[in-house]
């Protein structure tokens, strides 16, 4: 599924649209995970999980500044699990 949306102040072309995008990220199912996740829940309503970059003369979201886990095995190398740090970092960020 395709999406366009309009980029704001601060987005490499205000005003202009871009394509949107699916995206995926995993949390434990336990008391850390559950509280990283409404912690994720703000920062995606104050606009701070995706940012807008230009490629090729084309504007595409992308991941912002806040680490997300997009795989289940891979360890940190690969924004996987296992990755014992994980929560506590993304935390701080948070």
């Amino acid at each position: 599924q395709l999406s366009y949306f309009c980029s704001k102040a601060g987005d490499p072309r205000p005003g202009q649209p871009y394509k949107g995008g699916n995206f995926c990220a995993f949390l434990p199912d336990n008391n850390e995970g559950l509280k990283t996740a409404k912690l994720l829940k703000k920062a995606f309503e104050c606009g701070l999980t995706f940012q807008i970059k230009s490629c090729d003369g084309e504007e595409r979201v992308t991941w912002g500044l806040i680490p997300h886990k997009t795989s289940w095995d891979g360890g940190k190398a690969r924004n996987g699990y296992p990755d014992a740090q994980y929560l506590q970092e993304v935390g701080t960020v948070l």
